[in-house]
């Protein structure tokens, strides 16, 4: 195959994915983010306090949570609606580049969205770094996304992930309090540097934090792969 074919053939299976990520309920989501978003900084622009760039992450995070919702937690339910999921697990090792890039996709359109939502933050309201903040984001953005895979292929129901994913989330949020400057709380805002804890000390939770997200995507993608091994589960 020629490399241009090979171009096109990719491109093809890209904009093939990106419509089954765009099908259905997902503009609903992305509608919802945004409204929340632009609530949260008309309140922030016409309030009498001053916003900083913890209150824009604080602000940024819930919308991307979900935007990241839908694509990634009905990733192989809207194959399994349309009889698709029958001729894909039925293609040696094929599924795993169609969920990956699916993910990888959906991953990218979280990152795109990010970007837009912290340049109007900077139009709307405050100037922030805003590649710094997209880059702070996509830890605990990526871990939920991450984990949100795992729940599918174990589950293997989307309706019974996203129960889950909002009772995990809802713990979360609960314990985001109690643990707001532990290594613990997947909501770790770094922009919120409490003012009773030294410098280097601040920089080694947040490392700690970090990594700790990272390896729980890590062993989620790869846990995720290993469950779509088995074809019988799901078909």
């Amino acid at each position: 195959m020629k490399a241009i074919e090979q171009i096109q053939l990719i491109t093809n299976f890209i904009r093939y994915n990106v419509k089954i990520i765009f099908a259905n309920k997902f503009i609903y989501f992305l509608i919802a983010a945004f409204a929340f978003f632009l609530m949260v900084m008309g309140i922030m622009l016409f309030s009498d306090a001053s916003p900083d760039e913890s209150d824009i992450y604080a602000s940024i995070i819930f919308p991307g949570i979900l935007i990241l919702f839908y694509p990634v937690i009905f990733l192989i339910q809207s194959d399994k609606d349309t009889r698709m999921l029958e001729i894909l697990f039925g293609i040696p090792n094929y599924r795993y580049k169609v969920y990956l890039v699916r993910f990888a996709l959906s991953i990218l359109l979280l990152v795109c969205t990010l970007f837009v939502m912290a340049w109007l933050s900077v139009i709307l309201v405050i100037n922030i770094p805003v590649l710094n903040m997209v880059y702070e984001l996509m830890y605990c953005l990526l871990f939920l996304a991450s984990l949100g895979f795992l729940f599918t292929t174990l589950i293997k129901n989307a309706n019974g992930a996203a129960v889950l994913m909002v009772v995990l989330g809802l713990v979360f949020l609960i314990l985001a309090e109690p643990l707001e400057y532990s290594k613990w709380n997947i909501f770790l805002n770094p922009f919120n540097v409490p003012s009773d804890m030294s410098h280097s000390i601040w920089q080694n939770v947040l490392y700690q934090n970090r990594l700790m997200l990272i390896i729980g995507s890590v062993i989620s993608v790869l846990w995720s792969l290993i469950n779509l091994q088995r074809r019988e589960k799901f078909v």
